[in-house]
C-alpha cells in the first residue's frame, strides 16, 4: 500500500536513503515492537541511518535499525539492534518477493511514523545510485534553492 508523505507525525526519518537510493515505490508497514521500544520510539531515539529490510521464509525482517534504549527503562529494557518483524499483507510480501530478486532493487527503510496510536514504518523499494546520479541530484537540488534564494530576494 503506498503511503502518502503527509501521514502521520514522523518519529525517525532515512535521509541519507534519498541520497543513496533511487525510490521506486513505497510501502507501509507494521513493526513488532517491546514496550520500551514504542516508548523509545516515541521519543524519537531510532536511527534508521545503516538498517535495511530483506524478505525471509515469506516474512519481511527489519535488520541494523538502531533503537535506543528507553531511558526509564528498568532491567529488562530491549536489545537496540535486535531484528524486528515488519507486519505487512500477504499480497503484498509476494510482491515485494518479485521485485528484490530483479537486480539492483532492495528494500529501504524510509521513515517511523505515528498513524493514530500505532507506530508504521514507511520501507521504500529502492534502486542504488551511481556517483554521477549521487552528482546531478545534488547540482538539481542546488539550482532549486538558488531560484528560491533568487525568489525570495526579489520580493523584498
Amino acid at each position: 500500500m503506498k503511503t502518502p508523505k503527509s501521514e502521520g507525525k514522523s518519529l525517525a526519518s532515512n535521509r541519507a536513503a534519498f541520497h543513496h537510493y533511487e525510490v521506486v515505490e513505497r510501502f507501509e508497514a507494521g513493526i513488532a515492537l517491546q514496550g520500551t521500544e514504542v516508548k523509545s520510539l516515541r521519543d524519537g531515539q531510532a536511527n534508521l541511518k545503516d538498517s535495511f529490510a530483506r524478505v525471509k521464509d515469506n516474512e519481511v525482517f527489519l535488520y541494523n535499525c538502531h533503537i535506543s534504549p528507553y531511558s526509564h527503562g528498568n532491567l529488562s529494557n530491549h536489545d537496540p539492534l535486535r531484528t524486528r518483524k515488519l507486519l505487512m499483507r500477504r499480497s503484498e510480501i509476494r510482491s515485494l518477493i518479485g521485485k528484490t530478486v530483479l537486480k539492483g532493487f532492495t528494500l529501504v527503510p524510509l521513515r517511523f511514523y505515528l498513524k493514530e496510536s500505532h507506530i508504521k514504518l514507511e520501507l521504500g523499494l529502492a534502486r542504488g545510485k551511481k556517483l554521477h546520479d549521487k552528482r546531478e541530484s545534488e547540482k538539481r537540488r542546488e539550482q532549486e534553492r538558488e531560484a528560491r534564494a533568487a525568489l525570495g530576494q526579489r520580493r523584498v
